[in-house]
């Protein structure tokens, strides 16, 4: 058919080789999970100081509509920028809280208590907000303090998790 459909790698964010999907006739992406909408993203693996820089590339496209990863449809360029706004302000306020733990010297559980405290007001009626949240923090941890690149989750390494936040 005549229809285009473009594969674009417009930054890391979720993951280091996160593939959009775009459309350019009709200006409609399908973004994976670097984009959620009332979802809270799982970012075990993700890149959090490249995820805003994404979100802005994947703003400079305009889209007229955009597929979440989670979450409805977002019709209309509001509607997408209300989606990469959220996105981008969970990702930007949970690595800034589990930074600023870390830079105070706070083991993994402080500041996983710490930040869940601070945005489940405001994102715990998401979607998995419980189920994420310790995969996101643990991730944001280990890039705040010591690896630029996430680990493989192995069966031990989501033990020791578990072990570490329930302790």
């Amino acid at each position: 058919g005549k229809l285009e459909v473009q594969l674009l790698q417009l930054g890391r964010g979720h993951t280091k080789g996160d593939t959009v999907v775009w459309l350019p006739q009709d200006r409609v992406l399908l973004s994976g999970d670097l984009v959620e909408f009332d979802a809270t993203p799982y970012a075990g693996d993700a890149y959090f100081t490249d995820w805003p820089q994404t979100l802005d590339n994947i703003a400079t496209l305009n889209a007229a509509a955009l597929v979440p990863g989670r979450g409805p449809a977002l019709v209309g360029e509001a509607r997408v920028a209300e989606g990469l706004a959220s996105t981008r302000a969970f990702v930007s306020e949970l690595y800034a809280s589990v930074k600023a733990g870390a830079a105070a010297g706070k083991d993994l559980n402080a500041v996983y208590r710490e930040t869940y405290a601070a945005l489940k007001p405001k994102y715990g009626q998401w979607v998995i907000f419980d189920h994420c949240m310790p995969f996101d923090v643990t991730r944001a941890f280990d890039e705040a303090t010591q690896f630029a690149d996430p680990r493989i989750w192995t069966a031990e390494r989501d033990t020791a998790m578990w072990q570490t936040l329930e302790g």
